[in-house]
């Protein structure tokens, strides 16, 4: 059976990596059972290990917007193989990225590549408090910037590291405004996701980034966008541009990496010029702008500019989420979607709260049983009710067909049951 092989693999697996998985939420924990095993992938689908075909919806977590092994970027990393992999040195393809990166990005004047969003978030971070000679930061609760000891809270993190990190409810300005006044001479940056993506989907109140915005310039804080899952995601030109927020500091990741690690974090120059070598504010990666990631991001953003797949994704994201609304309501399951751009997250309970506050309230034993019915449909949602979904230029018409009847199955046999 297909369950026992990803069984077995996972043993096997746990007797040699920690937990068994490199990234803690491919362990399958948020919704049970054992993890899929994959060996190989192209266009919208992904395959088991047992050669079991499924519709992805997660995309390596965003990254993949022109779905797997893309022809002209699978042709790109080929003819960058064949050159070499890592120089340790400038390459001309850095330069053309970073002037694609900010010709699109309204916010950046400068940019500095790095290997993951964590590393992004934890240089614009530093960046933020040397240029204001500030030490404390507001995060948002139920957001996720990376694994750096002083976002996180948990085993290992001593306090004297989280001490300086203040944390309001996502879209409440009044109590980003009572951290502001009571610690106003001491606060560096504000860091925030301009649409939650880590927590489900999570669209910003109307005034909310603008309200931001104005705090931050009126006290000398830094705003920071962690633009890691919305960049060239939701637009070519990434939240901001939509929203028309223009923050101090950037951060990027995923897709302008093409599906290979990566991360980046730009702003105004006045602010990036502090970074070494030009600056004192140190920061440095072996393999940051390695050739691989770089003509990856290259071969991705080429062809995002060129095709302009934007409006055509928000449709066809928008006709799945309503169908799968009319198909829950059709069947009595109590459920909220939210989507924006190609994003997308579901959440199946009785009564939903906007915001980190839901997981009070989602009935996570349904959406559980309802995400493995969906397996066994051929249909791979994020593993987590609280990971956003993504679509990609490579699902097509019958793929959303395809998967609209599975969720209607599975709608069926979890009603029944």
């Amino acid at each position: 059976m297909v369950e026992d092989l990803n069984q077995n693999l996972f043993n096997e697996a746990q007797r040699y990596i920690a937990g068994g998985v490199n990234s803690p939420v491919r362990a399958f924990k948020a919704v049970g059972g054992s993890p899929l095993f994959i060996n190989r992938a192209g266009g919208s689908k992904i395959y088991s290990e047992s050669g079991k075909e499924f519709i992805d919806y997660c995309l390596s977590f965003g990254a993949l917007i022109l779905g797997h092994s893309h022809p002209q970027v699978v042709n790109e990393l080929k003819k960058a193989v064949d050159k070499g992999t890592s120089f340790g040195l400038p390459t001309k393809q850095e330069t053309e990225l970073a002037r694609i990166i900010i010709k699109a990005v309204p916010s950046i004047e400068r940019i500095r590549f790095t290997n993951s969003g964590t590393e992004a978030v934890m240089g614009a971070i530093r960046l933020a408090r040397a240029y204001t000679q500030k030490n404390k930061i507001i995060k948002f609760k139920g957001a996720y910037h990376g694994h750096a000891d002083y976002l996180l809270d948990g085993a290992g993190m001593p306090q004297d590291f989280t001490k300086h990190t203040l944390v309001a409810p996502y879209n409440d300005i009044k109590k980003v405004e009572e951290l502001i006044k009571q610690y106003k001479k001491d606060i560096a940056a504000i860091i925030v996701e301009p649409m939650a993506g880590n927590m489900g989907v999570v669209l910003p109140k109307k005034g909310f980034l603008e309200a931001l915005n104005k705090l931050s310039d009126k006290h000398n804080i830094i705003l920071i966008f962690d633009e890691v899952i919305t960049g060239f995601r939701l637009a070519f030109g990434g939240a901001q541009g939509l929203f028309k927020v223009k923050p101090d500091l950037t951060c990027l990741g995923k897709i302008i990496g093409g599906g290979l690690p990566v991360g980046a974090f730009g702003g105004r120059y006045e602010i990036m010029r502090l970074l070494a070598p030009e600056g004192n504010v140190y920061q440095a990666g072996t393999f940051s702008g390695n050739s691989l990631t770089i003509n990856a991001g290259l071969a991705t953003l080429k062809k995002l500019s060129k095709d302009n797949p934007y409006l055509k994704l928000e449709k066809r994201t928008q006709q799945l989420c309503e169908k799968i609304k009319h198909t829950a309501e059709k069947h009595g399951i109590g459920m909220k979607i939210n989507f924006a751009g190609s994003m997308f997250s579901i959440f199946i309970t009785d009564e939903y709260i906007i915001g980190y506050d839901s997981a009070k309230t989602q009935n996570t034993i349904l959406f559980n049983k309802f995400y493995h019915k969906l397996l066994k449909e051929g249909i791979y949602f994020s593993p987590s009710g609280f990971e956003a979904n993504f679509i990609s230029v490579a699902h097509t018409d019958n793929d959303i067909e395809k998967t609209l009847n599975g969720i209607d199955k599975a709608f069926k046999k979890l009603k029944g049951e």
